[in-house]
């Protein structure tokens, strides 16, 4: 592995507990209710063969397998593996980086990649992963794959009082390379902007790429409202909002997840 591939493995083994993350704030529940909508939207029915690349601690591998799909798990991180292998229920999990997969061609129905495009700061290793997607999906099958907006810290630290100047600092340079500072906080990463990973699915080769924003438009509006008298009718319009404007052009971008999903083409 890389020095880059190291200090991931290290953030998220020493650092961050993967496994708690979508239970917590608001904007993690969002996450997950959002996903697990769009995933039921997009997958093609149970019993279809799903590829989770990156896909951690293996929460969404779990709802999965527990409504029908045959599921396979592939991380960076072996101790994410060990955490999914060993939950109830249990996922098949190994070893792997996204940009080498060692799966065989055409061997799922449809491949998730909700993790691995943050991670990989450079262009080329991130149509590499998409590619590799490609490579081990059936032709007209489905690849999702997850990105952070351009603009998710920001609007975070605004919405969580936290926006100081070193922090405003930041987003002025976020706008012009993507790329961000560890020093700050997370760990090597790099935040996308919705034409960009259309572009990108589309230069590795997926068709009918269409993209959603996860969280939607009022995430912010549900962090900020956290513990407060209306914390659950501000979440539940979030929720509602979400869905509406799901991969209306204008909005998409305000949330802090994008979701790209195209078909593979027919060889």
């Amino acid at each position: 592995m890389d020095q880059h591939s190291n200090d991931i493995v290290d953030y998220y083994t020493q650092h961050y507990r993967e496994d708690q993350r979508l239970t917590g704030r608001p904007q993690a529940r969002l996450e997950w209710i959002r996903t697990m909508q769009l995933l039921r939207d997009l997958l093609p029915g149970p019993g279809a063969r799903v590829l989770d690349i990156g896909g951690g601690t293996g929460e969404y591998a779990r709802a999965l397998v527990a409504a029908g799909y045959q599921v396979r798990l592939v991380d960076l991180v072996p101790h994410h593996v060990t955490q999914a292998a060993n939950g109830h229920p249990p996922v098949e999990a190994r070893v792997a980086d996204a940009r080498a997969l060692p799966d065989a061609d055409d061997d799922y129905d449809a491949v998730l990649l909700l993790g691995p495009l943050y991670h990989l700061v450079h262009r080329p290793d991130r149509l590499q992963a998409l590619r590799e997607a490609i490579r081990v999906t059936r032709p007209g099958g489905l690849v999702v794959a997850a990105v952070i907006s351009r603009f998710a810290g920001p609007l975070d630290f605004a919405a969580t009082g936290r926006l100081d100047e070193r922090l405003l600092d930041e987003a002025r340079a976020l706008l012009s390379d993507g790329v961000n500072d560890p020093q700050i906080g997370f760990t090597h990463a790099y935040f996308h902007r919705a034409e960009e990973i259309t572009d990108e699915c589309r230069a590795a080769g997926l068709t009918d790429v269409v993209v959603h924003g996860v969280e939607g438009p009022a995430w912010t509006a549900a962090e900020a409202a956290a513990n407060g008298p209306a914390q659950d009718t501000v979440f539940a319009a979030a929720v509602d909002l979400a869905r509406l404007y799901s991969s209306e052009p204008a909005l998409i971008s305000s949330s802090a997840h994008l979701l790209a999903a195209g078909r593979v083409p027919v060889r």
